[in-house]
């Protein structure tokens, strides 16, 4: 965290220099600070930025929103000695006029007993990642990894900071789907602690968020579908969202599937793949009906494999190798298969016996069943 803070306090008044950086990783504590003043009964707090390098916009919300608490408190907090890229920022975002920058402040010399104000050691803002991680990580960097102790450090690690990966997770989600998102976003919280090189001079926080929120997004991917997509199509199908509301702006009419594949650089096919594909996520039910009000649901309109279209080819070509046998042995397979007929009944119909008319009926099977291999 690179911040630092003197505090310089007259009666009521408290006057906060600030030097450094207000990013993500240092508004939280910087909040904590000003709502300990307030808790003291400071009626007037002036921030002076006047030695600070950045000031991002995550940050200037965060002074916007003290200006209301202060407020509320019925106290005033302004910003004070803005300049630069920090005036800028302020300026751009039409926050300046709202904290004061441009009124100037009168601050008794005889009152300028500055204290450095020891930010790691105010209490760890609900969600928010720990100052001091940073050391935290070194220290179990620094052992080796053999060592039981190493393991005890990266733990302690984690439980600091799964707070803030719980509140990560509870941006996404209803209620009931949160405690898997609480697991995936602990499970993105150990791959950055383990990736992390607190050598880079990056905060903890500024790494492990995206890296976090990565894990999420990542978990809502690939289990969100009803039916898998494969990643090239989601991919394509997020490109096809953006190149429609483009299209749809430029030409002023909806793009025709072509126009979109000329767009993106792909095939007509592909994009009509992505368009029928979009129903996955909430897949119909087959117990839905079919057509309105209609009794018959879309189970029941699903064809199913008839085996009996299998033995067509068997049937055409059977019929083709029966026309070649006798004309006595013809019937004689007729009166079994299509008759249902016995041997014995068969014998008195042809006038032969029933040995004679089991020898012509194996003969008749044996030639169709060696022509039918062959």
């Amino acid at each position: 965290m690179d911040l630092s803070v003197l505090r310089s306090l007259a009666g009521e008044r408290c006057l906060l220099e600030l030097a450094g950086v207000v990013d993500y990783a240092s508004a939280p504590y910087l909040r904590q600070l000003v709502f300990r003043q307030l808790d003291v009964g400071a009626s007037e707090l002036v921030l002076d930025v006047s030695r600070l390098r950045l000031l991002d916009a995550a940050s200037i919300r965060v002074l916007l929103y003290l200006s209301r608490r202060a407020e509320q408190h019925g106290a005033h907090l302004h910003v004070a000695g803005a300049g630069g890229a920090v005036l800028s920022a302020l300026e751009i975002v039409g926050a300046a006029k709202r904290l004061a920058v441009y009124d100037g402040f009168a601050w008794p010399p005889e009152h300028l007993q500055r204290e450095a104000v020891a930010l790691a050691e105010l209490p760890v803002p609900p969600g928010q990642f720990p100052a001091d991680v940073i050391e935290l990580v070194r220290r179990f960097r620094a052992l080796d990894a053999a060592d039981p102790a190493r393991r005890r450090a990266r733990n302690e690690v984690i439980e600091v900071c799964l707070p803030a990966s719980r509140r990560l997770a509870r941006r996404y989600g209803p209620p009931a789907a949160r405690g898997d998102l609480m697991q995936v976003a602990a499970l993105g919280l150990v791959k950055a602690v383990d990736h992390f090189d607190p050598e880079h001079g990056v905060d903890f926080g500024a790494y492990a968020t995206p890296t976090i929120l990565g894990e999420l997004k990542r978990y809502f991917r690939d289990r969100s579908y009803g039916v898998r997509m494969p990643r090239r199509l989601q991919d394509l199908r997020l490109r096809l969202n953006r190149a429609r509301e483009e299209l749809t702006q430029s030409l002023r009419r909806p793009p025709s599937v072509a126009e979109l594949a000329a767009h993106l650089g792909v095939a007509p096919h592909e994009v009509l793949d992505v368009a029928g594909a979009g129903g996955v996520f909430r897949p119909l039910s087959l117990d839905e009906p079919a057509r309105g009000e209609s009794q018959v649901t879309l189970g029941e309109t699903i064809g199913a494999c008839e085996p009996e279209y299998e033995l067509v080819e068997h049937h055409e070509a059977l019929r083709r190798l029966i026309v070649r046998l006798p004309e006595r042995e013809q019937r004689i397979i007729a009166l079994r298969f299509y008759g249902n007929r016995t041997q014995a009944e068969i014998a008195q119909i042809v006038g032969l016996s029933q040995m004679h008319v089991s020898r012509l009926l194996a003969h008749a099977l044996d030639f169709l069943r060696r022509h039918l291999n062959a």
